[in-house]
């Protein structure tokens, strides 16, 4: 298929569908790194490399209006035929890539995640969300005041680092848990990210919902409690108890108070039976997410629903719901953690939708989220002592492919293995040594097959999978070893966060910070994101 045969979207096309909330999926189809260098608003990325595992979660409707943009690499294309090859019928490419974005006045932003950041920082700029700085917050801790820290990330990033003494209590969960956490109404309760946005949107959340505690924001998060000098945590395993804010005074003071919030942002209300219908919809998107901790997911769901903790859904929006002008309808156990996760969305100018009174029997579906994906493509397989042989013999002409995550391999991959991005395959073929045979592998083999007809149709060799991937290697007791050698294609594939880790430059922090100040000013500019605060 050329690339006359696709269509092709303007600036303005795709800036009149935003205005309008025609629904539209504008997909930066690049690597991660790239992506955050430069990108439209509301352009979610979408790696080529990763199409057939991630869009039928992603993209639900195959007759939803695609606008693909690269920036000159010829990704767009290959990616327009992959989408076409998998049944979506309205894929475009934007004019001119992202350059063309750019020629014809639109606004392009860095990092990842930006819409949610930017509303962070228009909620900061609007409602003037308290702030304590971190040599506050030391001080006070210093001093035996009576402060609670709640940390509102992922658990596995607060290990990672925390602030001394702070409690992890991702983002959906603190209206819920915080009255429990701090019984006492002068208790002084500081939220805190890495950041801000989750900091802001935390702390705004409890003094939304009418919590009676005085409540903060931890001013710019652990990069704040770094550039002032303090020292964090690391390896931390406080969590909120699952019971807590469960009594039935706290549950009806939340329920009430989330309820109500989500009334005010104009979030609608609808039954799991009709969420179920407009799934079928051919000429609307839906997405259905369940918002509770993924422990509790696995424990029983809704059929249909996805997980989506709601503190990452709203850190996270376009990653988890790309198409701009879909209906997103939320569900939980207790009334709170959807409503409170709605009344965000809504205000992020999302049509959001909250399912009431789901009793603990429409819960009946366990285990973790099941993604629907294309058969993947008919390749020989190697059981591990099969490939295990093969590489320690020198006349077997065996190269091992590895296309997982660069960070997964370089913590652990199979001795002589070569990484390659899927997507840059052709020039890092160049690289690679002479082959009678091909064997390609990555975690779990999920996304092998796929890259082995893509190794297959370029090499003209014979191309095994390694069965079960590198999982199952490891399952059976053969080596490993870690590091970058063996890194045949730049490492793209993930962008490196400036507040991620505990070996950042002070530099870099501050820049991010800057950046983040800047967010507010560039929405004014962009004009298309319709945020509101209640």
């Amino acid at each position: 298929m050329s690339q006359t045969q696709f269509a092709v979207r303007t600036y303005q096309d795709v800036r009149e569908a935003l205005l309008e909330k025609r629904e539209i999926a504008l997909l930066d189809v690049r690597e991660e790194d790239p992506h955050a260098q430069s990108h439209p608003l509301f352009a979610a990325n979408f790696p080529l490399a990763r199409i057939e595992l991630d869009a039928y979660t992603r993209l639900p409707r195959r007759t939803v209006s695609i606008v693909l943009l690269d920036d000159g690499e010829g990704l767009a294309l290959r990616a327009a035929q992959k989408f076409a090859e998998l049944g979506y019928t309205h894929v475009a490419l934007l004019k001119d890539g992202l350059a063309g974005w750019i020629r014809a006045g639109g606004e392009v932003f860095r990092d990842v995640n930006v819409p949610s950041k930017a509303f962070g920082e228009f909620v900061e700029a609007r409602l003037h969300t308290p702030m304590l700085s971190a040599p506050t917050l030391h001080e006070l801790q210093k001093n035996g005041d009576d402060v609670v820290v709640l940390d509102a990330r992922r658990f596995d990033e607060y290990r990672t680092m925390n602030i001394p003494g702070s409690i992890s209590v991702p983002g959906a969960e603190l209206v819920l848990r915080a009255r429990a956490l701090a019984p006492d109404a002068a208790t002084r309760i500081v939220v805190n990210c890495a950041g801000r946005t989750r900091s802001i949107i935390g702390a705004q959340s409890l003094v939304n919902a009418g919590l009676p505690n005085p409540v903060a924001a931890l001013r710019n998060g652990t990069i704040g409690w770094t550039l002032s000098g303090q020292a964090l945590e690391h390896g931390s395993e406080r969590r909120f108890d699952t019971d807590a804010g469960r009594d039935a005074s706290s549950l009806d003071a939340s329920r009430k108070a989330a309820h109500a919030l989500a009334d005010r942002a104009g979030v609608r209300r609808t039954s799991l039976e009709e969420a179920s219908r407009w799934a079928e919809d051919a000429a609307r998107t839906v997405y259905r997410f369940d918002v509770r901790t993924p422990e509790e997911y696995e424990a029983g769901h809704a059929p249909g629903f996805q997980n989506a903790p709601g503190g990452q859904l709203v850190q996270e929006t376009e990653m988890f719901a790309p198409v701009r002008g879909a209906r997103v309808v939320l569900v939980d156990d207790d009334g709170v953690r959807a409503n409170m996760t709605a009344s965000w969305l809504a205000q992020m100018n999302i049509e959001t939708y909250v399912v009431d009174g789901v009793s603990s029997g429409s819960l009946n579906e366990t285990g973790p989220w099941r993604p629907d994906r294309p058969q993947p493509p008919s390749v020989p397989s190697l059981a591990p002592a099969e490939l295990s042989a093969l590489l320690a013999d020198p006349d077997s002409g065996v190269v091992l492919l590895d296309v997982a995550p660069g960070a997964s391999f370089v913590k652990a991959h199979i001795i002589g293995a070569r990484w390659i991005l899927r997507s840059r395959l052709t020039p890092a073929y160049d690289h690679l040594p002479d082959a009678k045979r091909y064997v390609v592998t990555c975690g779990t083999n999920a996304l092998a097959p796929y890259a082995a007809a893509d190794v297959a149709a370029l090499t003209g060799k014979p191309v095994h999978v390694l069965e079960g991937g590198t999982s199952a290697w490891v399952r059976a007791g053969l080596p490993t070893e870690g590091g970058e050698s063996g890194m045949v294609s730049p490492r793209i594939d993930r962008y490196r966060r400036p507040y991620e880790g505990v070996d950042n430059a002070r530099e870099a922090m501050q820049a991010y910070l800057e950046w983040e100040y800047g967010l507010v000013a560039q929405l004014e500019r962009d004009g298309t994101c319709g945020f509101f605060v209640v």
